[in-house]
């Protein structure tokens, strides 16, 4: 039995906005080599989970440790930079740019070149910008969108830009993909498409922290699910039994989950 050390640890993360507390003593561990799923209904805290661990808020306590260091406290930069890189609910592309030019701006937050060098296009700026471009094709490669790229993102099918998005993330190199809702808005054909991508993804080294409306594909793509429900984690576990555990059907108001 192979055995996978703890790469993203949260312990006991509170969230509050005012007076509502969006997420109460959340814990988890997200384990390398791991896909693990985040469900819940809507308004349970997913989202505010995702902002806290990617740098976007901060909480009011707890503990996050990222390849066993604390990341409270950095901007979304600096997560990004530790290894941990994501996706977002509406797609936040640059759609009047190139796809290839949304690539390489992710490739950007890693590149060595400093200002001189970018002013005055030195030799070592030049061959760093040819290495972006050569990388930035391979990812789009890799996402199965190359043949698009000297198109402007807008005029990307709307799956093809969930693509887009998940090719500029993987750009920078993470160790952690966060993909937040990846499969909303996709019909069935894309649906399963973007199953085999993450997992492709996460048999190339990559960790995946998923969330999902799709209980089905959690379910069935998942190594390990929790469930979040008012801000609180009300189960974790291996999705045969994360599946028929009572309070997750009590919050999903009905019988066994798909």
């Amino acid at each position: 039995m192979i055995l996978h050390m703890p790469l993203l640890e949260l312990t006991k993360i509170n969230k509050n906005f005012g007076g509502v507390q969006a997420l109460n003593d959340v814990s988890l561990t997200i384990n390398e080599g791991e896909i693990y799923g985040l469900i819940g209904p809507n308004g349970a805290g997913k989202t505010t989970l995702f902002n806290v661990i990617t740098g976007v808020y901060l909480p009011n306590n707890g503990r996050i440790k990222f390849d066993a260091r604390s990341i409270v406290g950095r901007k979304p930069h600096q997560v990004a930079t530790a290894g941990i890189a994501r996706t977002f609910q509406n797609i936040r592309l640059f759609q009047n740019m190139t796809v290839m030019e949304n690539v390489m701006v992710g490739m950007h937050a890693k590149t060595s070149t400093g200002s001189f060098g970018a002013i005055f296009n030195t030799k070592s700026a030049r061959h760093e910008e040819k290495m972006i471009r050569t990388q930035s094709m391979r990812w789009l490669d890799y996402v199965g969108i190359l043949t698009e790229a000297d198109n402007l993102a807008r005029n990307l099918s709307y799956g093809d830009q969930r693509r887009l998005e998940i090719a500029r993330a993987l750009a920078t190199r993470p160790k952690l993909l966060a993909l937040d809702e990846p499969a909303a808005g996709m019909n069935a054909i894309e649906t399963e498409e973007l199953k085999g991508l993450i997992q492709t993804i996460r048999t190339d080294g990559v960790s995946i922290l998923l969330i999902e409306h799709d209980v089905k594909l959690i379910m069935n793509l998942c190594d390990r699910v929790a469930v979040l429900d008012y801000g609180q984690k009300i189960a974790e576990d291996v999705p045969q039994l994360v599946r028929k555990d009572p309070n997750v059907i009590q919050a999903y108001i009905g019988g066994e989950l798909p």
